[in-house]
């Protein structure tokens, strides 16, 4: 896929953003949830916490393993995910239906510890970083959409901050793209806000 293109026709003829018209998988993502307002606590961490364990792979083995990440961390549940122990880290080391890796595992504990410390509403501290929509250019093609911002670099400093962890600003930024914090869906695709 080149970042100069714009809008691909996706299997039913509709444009949509040429990422999402690769595989059905990622066609049913982009038409149902990136981009749609995300909100609560559990919804968010999950979010957060896919979001990291996607960093250096692909967004597409995450979304065909999120069942089983589901499974193995009590349904991304803060106060339950936070009470694991090192038994539980070890437990999940050989689960083969998530990504076995040591430091996104127990940086997903550590978080859910660092939700549950956090003294406010995840929802709310996290929306907080949203920018202003009318100060964003909507992108024409793939090549102008930042994977950082001001306001991810902003979210992510308060995050470590607060004890986060693999919550950088590339990371940060994904996760408000997703969540519809930003309407990063490309002018032309029937998915943006307005057409």
């Amino acid at each position: 896929m080149s970042l100069d293109n714009g809008p691909a026709a996706g299997p039913d003829g509709r444009l949509r953003c040429p990422w999402a018209v690769g595989t059905p998988d990622y066609c049913a993502y982009h038409d149902n949830e990136w981009g749609v307002p995300l909100h609560g606590e559990v919804a968010l961490f999950e979010r957060l916490s896919l979001e990291a364990f996607q960093s250096g792979l692909s967004w597409l083995t995450i979304l065909r393993k999120r069942d089983a990440f589901r499974r193995a961390f009590a349904g991304f549940q803060p106060a339950t995910v936070a009470a694991f122990t090192d038994d539980d880290v070890a437990r999940l080391l050989t689960d083969p239906g998530i990504i076995r890796n040591r430091a996104k595992i127990e940086a997903t504990v550590r978080n859910a510890r660092a939700v549950t410390e956090l003294g406010e509403d995840l929802d709310g501290l996290l929306w907080s970083y949203a920018p202003d929509p009318a100060g964003r250019h909507p992108p024409r093609t793939m090549a102008e959409l930042p994977t950082r911002t001001r306001e991810s670099e902003a979210m992510a400093s308060m995050l470590r901050r607060r004890g986060f962890t693999f919550v950088g600003p590339v990371t940060c930024h994904a996760l408000m793209q997703a969540t519809g914090m930003v309407d990063d869906h490309l002018i032309g695709c029937f998915r943006r806000t307005g057409g």
